[in-house]
């Protein structure tokens, strides 16, 4: 019988993977101040002995008010990198499997409790709470406290902690980082039309609204070795009229491409409470891609 196409080894730019499975990053709520704890060792160290061809790493807040929930793991200070290192240092003593690291900020959608306790929001001033940033100032559900409208400063302030987690990364050994541009985070944020209410250089047009993800993508990839693959997760949809969408997407990808960008994780939705997934049976298909 011949091999499934799934187990055969794939060329992630000079990143050469035994197979085509990868442990997809999977947030567990259970850090410690940003800090990884024992339980992250529990959890990846298994995951790393599954056989996959790569473990990426759950989104890991590039500062502590990107942060989804209190719980969240973080890069933003020796602290929360120390700790991840102890996590990394002890899954690579038992495998060989390559790890990489989701670089993620949640924007309007932070400051929430945790999933078990029902992920409302927290309001700034409540315990495990803070103030949410955005490129504009519109609250993810309606009631929520709406979030700050990033200024400038705020951008660049932003695009260098995004640059500073990448050299951590980098430091931890992390073969490859990708940047978490899907789910109504916050670089989603800037994307879509239905968030991004900006009359600046970085809102209104399409070119604008990618404006500051690609800045971030830039940023990210000179900070990281350049032999190192950087990676992309986007939202293929918004799943609302008038919203992110396919040819958005495409346009998007592109851009990423000529900056250096070695592939592009798509997802969908995440970004508006008024999301419609359109439903079908699955297609089977064939990728002939290399």
């Amino acid at each position: 019988m011949s091999e499934a196409h799934l187990f055969t080894p794939f060329s992630l730019g000079n990143l050469e993977l035994p197979n085509r499975i990868v442990v997809a990053p999977m947030c567990q709520y259970s850090a410690e101040n940003g800090c990884m704890t024992d339980w992250h060792t529990l959890h990846l160290g298994h995951l790393a002995l599954s056989g996959a061809g790569l473990l990426t790493l759950e989104a890991s807040a590039v500062e502590p008010e990107g942060r989804i929930t209190y719980g969240d793991a973080g890069i933003w200070s020796d602290e929360t990198e120390a700790a991840m290192g102890r996590v990394v240092e002890s899954i690579l003593r038992w495998s060989e499997i390559p790890v990489a690291l989701q670089l993620a900020h949640a924007g309007r959608k932070a400051s929430e409790e945790v999933p078990w306790k029902g992920r409302a929001q927290i309001a700034p001033g409540q315990d495990g709470g803070w103030q949410t940033v955005a490129p504009s100032a519109i609250p993810f559900l309606d009631g929520e406290n709406s979030p700050a409208a990033l200024d400038r400063a705020d951008i660049e302030r932003l695009r260098r902690s995004f640059a500073e987690a990448a050299k951590r990364a980098a430091r931890l050994g992390m073969q490859c980082v990708q940047l978490h541009s899907a789910h109504g985070y916050l670089l989603h944020q800037f994307l879509s039309p239905l968030s991004n209410k900006r009359s600046d250089d970085y809102g209104g047009s399409l070119e604008n609204r990618m404006r500051f993800p690609l800045e971030v993508f830039e940023a990210v990839r000179e900070a990281f070795p350049a032999e190192r693959p950087v990676t992309v997760r986007v939202s293929g949809t918004d799943w609302v009229e008038g919203g992110w969408d396919i040819e958005q997407t495409v346009f998007y990808a592109q851009a990423l491409e000529a900056r250096g960008c070695t592939a592009i994780d798509v997802s969908s939705g995440g970004l508006s409470p008024n999301q419609k997934v359109q439903e079908a049976p699955a297609i089977r298909c064939r990728w002939r891609g290399g």
